[in-house]
């Protein structure tokens, strides 16, 4: 009799160990992981179309902490600010770029990704911000995009200074420009201290802006930066307004380089480019 108990609670402990298996292996079968297709809204639709699909670009606007500084004070952009900012980008920087380097140079040369963020990014010290950064040439970030006003030609030039500027960091990532040769143009002048003087006073000193004098790397993208803000005539007028003979040369030296270095490699015309953006900018500002 006692071993026929013993041999049922045996068997009766067995079917509850296997029953806890069970029990256990479903909720390891189990998932939390949502994988249903995310509901897009208009403003996803239109980013997908013009951007993801055409470029192999995600443009970013809903993200979290990851994706910033978290020593920052920053903040996504507003919906209603995302699809105005991503029109300027594509007329002013995409299709100059797509019309004379070919439908795929933007596809095959560009971030992966482009980040928006709605607030200001505003240096320790609070001297200087950051319009725009370039993280290893697969994400272009984007700030102030909440206080943008694209019809105004003056911000449209400056908000889309942040990609033109970036993305020539990008180019010298794929197709290295010579450093040497451009920093000993003038090598003396370049300092982290660069915003201490204003830009008028940076091309007497053979800079086309202040920032330009942080280092050669800024300088060379700062130079292609100015011919792309305005047409020629008025980029001549700025250059030609210099009082310094020797700054004025210096700059056209380093002018000439980067007319090269885009001839060269990309068998692009700077100064074509140049026209092209100015007419896209003009017409957006219609």
């Amino acid at each position: 009799m006692k071993k026929i108990n013993k041999l049922l609670l045996g068997i009766g402990m067995l079917g509850l160990i296997c029953s806890s298996c069970t029990t256990k292996e479903e909720d390891l079968g189990s998932s939390n992981i949502d994988a249903s297709t995310p509901v897009l809204n208009e403003t996803d639709k239109w980013l997908r179309d013009n951007y993801t699909t055409p470029y192999n670009i995600e443009v970013s606007y809903k993200w979290g902490p990851g994706k910033v500084d978290l020593n920052r004070y920053l903040h996504p952009p507003k919906i209603e600010n995302v699809k105005p900012a991503m029109e300027a980008i594509k007329a002013v920087w995409v299709e100059p770029y797509s019309q004379l380097g070919g439908e795929n140079f933007i596809k095959n040369i560009a971030p992966r990704e482009i980040l928006l963020v709605g607030g200001q990014n505003i240096n320790p010290g609070g001297a200087t911000s950051v319009l725009g950064l370039a993280e290893s040439g697969m994400r272009i970030v984007f700030f102030e995009v909440d206080n943008q006003d694209y019809k105004d030609k003056n911000q449209l030039i400056q908000f889309i200074g942040t990609i033109q500027h970036e993305y020539i960091h990008i180019l010298n990532q794929r197709i290295p420009f010579d450093e040497i040769a451009y920093r000993n143009i003038t090598p003396s002048d370049y300092t982290g201290q660069w915003f201490e003087i204003s830009d008028a006073e940076a091309r007497e000193l053979g800079f086309i802006s202040a920032y330009a004098r942080a280092n050669e790397h800024e300088d060379f993208a700062e130079m292609i930066n100015a011919m792309l803000s305005s047409n020629k005539a008025d980029y001549d007028a700025k250059v030609n307004g210099i009082t310094s003979t020797k700054a004025k040369e210096d700059i056209r030296k380093k002018e000439a380089i980067v007319v090269k270095y885009y001839k060269d490699n990309f068998n692009i015309d700077l100064y074509e480019l140049q026209e092209l953006v100015a007419k896209n900018v003009d017409e957006f500002t219609k």
